[in-house]
């Protein structure tokens, strides 16, 4: 079975569940009718549409995360504004991006996919377009799979360094706390993929690590930090198209502010922030290794 064919009749369909939602006063609920008519029109004779019928059903069911997602990581543009073609080929990227069986579809091929259907059926600017969104996803994510795919592709371009030598960036975040009577918060960002998360950003190289943090944290939260401990330190290998694998290192902090509204940027990655009561803590969903990060933070707070 050819499986970008099988893409391309789904796009169609989504394309024509997304411009006619109305049929006859009512709302199209019969999508196998209007898939099987696209299967005849564009590949006739197909005999196992199985993968066909599934993706388009998998992706209608989740079609709400989806769509939140794209509102995220594309926050300039809001989802009506983005042309139909456009909008049904990022829901099909980032269902299998998210959403499918890597070993079947890994990350790559999925973004790759949605590019070349982008190219095909959406217009001059399309493709950038999708690369851009599913591209910031992508990253959001970790990178998944990135040497595996990439490897043959990127092995003679840029020399692969030991780990002594690769260059280094830095980043600082924190623990952000905030007391109001007798209770403690903590102010946590929420990314798309649904894990409560430390505020944190990029340092430049000419900043103190300490006044870097606490500027990128007014700018993704809206509130002046005061830094007080140093919490720990994270470290992890990334990968960059321009000048390959790199060690991004994550001085984490704890740090006092106000109790004041939050007011969180617009970026990719990012769709909510919020104060929390120490107690409410343990019930959130967090990182392996942002979770020892906050639990020190709490220790530290219950003593003071």
């Amino acid at each position: 079975m050819n499986r970008h064919l099988s893409r391309s009749i789904v796009l169609q369909t989504l394309f024509e569940l997304d411009f006619n939602g109305l049929v006859g006063g009512k709302k199209i609920k019969d999508t196998k009718t209007a898939l099987l008519r696209n299967i005849e029109e564009f590949a006739p004779g197909m005999g196992d549409f199985s993968f066909v019928q599934e993706l388009l059903d998998s992706i209608l069911e989740k079609q709400k995360d989806i769509d939140n997602i794209i509102v995220k990581a594309a926050p300039e543009w809001p989802i009506d504004k983005i042309s139909i073609v456009d909008r049904n080929i990022l829901r099909i990227g980032l269902f299998e991006l998210l959403f499918a069986d890597r070993s079947e579809v890994p990350a790559k091929v999925a973004i790759n996919e949605a590019i070349e259907l982008a190219k095909t059926f959406g217009g001059e600017s399309s493709g950038r377009f999708v690369n851009g969104v599913l591209g910031a996803v992508y990253k959001e994510m970790g990178e998944p799979g990135k040497d595996e795919v990439s490897k043959k592709k990127t092995k003679k371009k840029i020399e692969d360094v030991p780990y002594e030598k690769m260059p280094i960036k830095r980043l600082g975040g924190a623990v952000v706390y905030a007391k109001d009577k007798d209770e403690i918060y903590l102010a946590l960002v929420h990314d798309v993929f649904g894990h409560w998360t430390l505020s944190k950003g990029g340092i430049d190289e000419k900043d103190d690590i300490e006044k870097g943090t606490a500027k990128k944290i007014k700018e993704e939260l809206g509130i002046k930090v005061e830094v007080k401990d140093k919490l720990g330190e994270n470290e992890y290998i990334a990968s960059d198209p321009e000048i390959g694998k790199m060690r991004k290192q994550v001085v984490y902090f704890l740090a006092e502010s106000k109790f004041t509204e939050l007011k969180l940027a617009e970026k990719g990655g990012l769709d909510d922030a919020k104060w929390f009561k120490l107690e409410e803590i343990a019930e959130l969903n967090f990182y392996d290794d942002i979770l020892p990060i906050v639990t020190k933070a709490v220790n530290i707070l219950l003593k003071k």
